[in-house]
């Protein structure tokens, strides 16, 4: 233990900030799935999409890696202004040795606060609030990310399946119409999924679903 005090102690300055550099991007990146799920709006949108395709019936189409990386690119697009803001204020100076560690964490949090407390409702972020016994903020900085965060999560989970409900509705009426004639028609033995499927995929292709629903997304943010 000593020796590693002493080289550390003779280490030279440009040397720790180096180290400490390296310590910062590996905790970054070993955080990053954690960052991307709760604190951006990859939630809503994987949670969307995963709503479309099960509305479809189409079981695995498209591929669990095509909705993810959909979702991932659409994140990047949304939270790009967020983003930019938190690589300018606080990793920037921090990498330029402008800023310490300390200030740097407090200027990264402050883009991530703003945006989840624009999407997050405030009876969720209540909940969190009471259940530690924390005084209520007067300010966005003042808001604690351990009760921030799952705030936000659940707001987005909640707006999630509520965009999910209204997919539904025109491809669950499409079975009951499918499933009254076939019942009309003595067809009952016959799988009504199987007769809507195409009927829904046409009328998902006709009206351009995917589209709609990207823009439905994009203008929820």
């Amino acid at each position: 233990m000593n020796e590693v005090m002493e080289i550390f102690n003779n280490s030279s300055p440009d040397n720790i900030s180096t180290s400490i550099k390296l310590l910062l991007m590996l905790t970054v990146l070993s955080l990053a799935p954690s960052i991307l799920i709760l604190m951006t709006c990859f939630t809503r949108i994987v949670i969307v999409l995963s709503f479309v395709r099960t509305a479809l019936a189409t079981q695995s189409m498209p591929p669990n890696q095509v909705i993810i990386g959909l979702a991932l690119f659409l994140t990047f697009f949304v939270m790009a202004p967020t983003f930019h803001e938190v690589n300018e204020q606080a990793l920037s100076p921090l990498f330029n040795e402008e800023i310490d560690l300390e200030e740097a964490y407090d200027r990264a949090s402050l883009p991530f606060k703003e945006f989840m407390s624009a999407h997050t409702r405030e009876k969720d972020l209540q909940l969190f609030l009471d259940y530690s016994g924390a005084e209520k903020p007067t300010s966005i900085e003042e808001i604690p990310l351990t009760a921030l965060v799952p705030a936000f999560a659940i707001s987005e989970i909640k707006t999630a399946f509520q965009i999910g409900f209204m997919i539904f509705i025109p491809f669950l009426v499409i079975d009951m119409v499918v499933a009254s004639v076939l019942m009309s028609m003595g067809m009952m033995m016959l799988p009504p999924v199987m007769i809507s499927l195409p009927f829904k995929i046409l009328l998902f292709v006709l009206v351009d679903g995917w589209y709609l629903v990207v823009k439905s997304l994009l203008q929820s943010f």
